[in-house]
């Protein structure tokens, strides 16, 4: 089963550092991403800049479909308004089938700020200490978002936590 989680880091190009990363770690098959996307909000920005990573993967599995759908319910869909809000509903409700619900939309609006990045990146077959090794140091991701169980969530957790 393919992981989606989403990351957030304490800068703006966080995420595409760790992109860079994640290119490496699949290169070298220690994990095999198959999709993902780059949500980088440098300080002066209004909004968040979105860019799928089809380097990291040859099709991808969600589409771009997906990812402008999800980063648009993220980030968009608060200043667009009552026009679209239908549509919102409907699109919002779908990604509850996998997890990502109103409160969790909410919670990484508030969380993915001006001077912040998030990476949304949905894998398989992580080597988590070759992983964990490879995203060691000081600026080490949040986890905002994980379809993992919660044994596995908390396994995941503790494997990025801080020394």
């Amino acid at each position: 089963m393919a992981t989606l989680t989403i990351w957030k880091f304490h800068s703006a190009d966080g995420a595409d550092e760790a992109a860079r990363t994640l290119e490496s770690l699949a290169k070298s098959k220690l994990i095999t991403v198959h999709d993902a996307a780059v949500v980088s909000w440098p300080e002066a920005r209004k909004k968040p800049k979105v860019r799928q990573l089809h380097n990291l993967v040859g099709r991808g599995a969600l589409t771009g479909a997906f990812w402008g759908m999800l980063v648009g319910l993220l980030f968009l869909a608060p200043l667009v308004g009552a026009a679209v809000g239908a549509a919102t509903g409907a699109a919002s409700g779908g990604l509850a089938d996998i997890g990502i619900d109103d409160d969790l939309i909410r919670e990484i609006r508030e969380r993915v700020t001006p001077g912040t990045s998030a990476l949304f990146v949905l894998t398989t077959d992580a080597v988590l200490d070759k992983v964990q090794d490879a995203f060691a140091g000081p600026d080490r991701p949040e986890l905002l978002f994980t379809n993992l169980s919660p044994a596995q969530e908390q396994a995941l957790r503790e494997v990025f936590a801080d020394d």
